[in-house]
C-alpha cells in the first residue's frame, strides 16, 4: 500500500543557480546531489521536513525528445506553471523577508478564503503560493 508522497519534481532551468534559489534564498537544505554521468539527482526539502523536491534539468532522455524539452523549457521560462504551496506561519513576515532577500513575487500577501496568501517565483519561473492558514 502507498504510505506517502516522498519526492515531487520541478523542472528547473539551471540546476546549479536553482540549487543557490532554493537554499540560499529559501532556506531549504540539500538532501541528495548526486551525479550519474550526464544526469543529476539534486533535491531540496524545507527544513524538518521529510518530503524532497527534485530540482529536473530539461533535456531529451528516452523519456522525452528535444522538441518537448524545449517546449517545457520555454514554459517554465514564461511562468506557466505552479509548483505547489508552501505552509508559513506568518505570510507577511516570510513575504518581507523573502523580498529583501531578492525573492521576486507575483502577488504579495492578500487575505483569502483559506488564509493569506503570497506567490513568489523561483529563479525559473516557477510559482508557489505561500500561504498562513486561518488560526484555529
Amino acid at each position: 500500500m502507498i504510505q506517502r508522497v516522498s519526492h515531487t519534481t520541478v523542472y528547473v532551468l539551471d540546476q546549479d543557480e536553482a540549487k543557490k534559489f532554493y537554499t540560499e534564498k529559501l532556506g531549504f537544505d540539500v538532501k541528495q546531489d548526486v551525479r550519474m554521468g550526464d544526469f543529476r539527482w539534486l533535491t531540496v526539502s524545507p527544513k524538518g521536513q521529510d518530503i524532497e523536491i527534485v530540482l529536473m534539468r530539461i533535456a531529451a532522455s528516452p523519456m522525452m525528445e528535444e522538441a518537448t524539452a524545449k517546449t517545457i523549457r520555454d514554459l517554465v521560462a514564461k511562468g506557466a506553471f505552479g509548483a505547489g504551496v508552501l505552509e508559513t506561519d506568518d505570510c507577511k513576515a516570510t513575504y518581507e523577508k523573502l523580498k529583501a532577500a531578492g525573492v521576486e513575487f507575483a502577488a504579495p500577501p492578500a487575505e483569502r478564503p483559506y488564509g493569506i496568501e503570497a506567490v513568489l517565483k523561483d529563479n525559473s519561473g516557477n510559482w508557489f503560493s505561500v500561504v498562513e492558514r486561518p488560526k484555529k
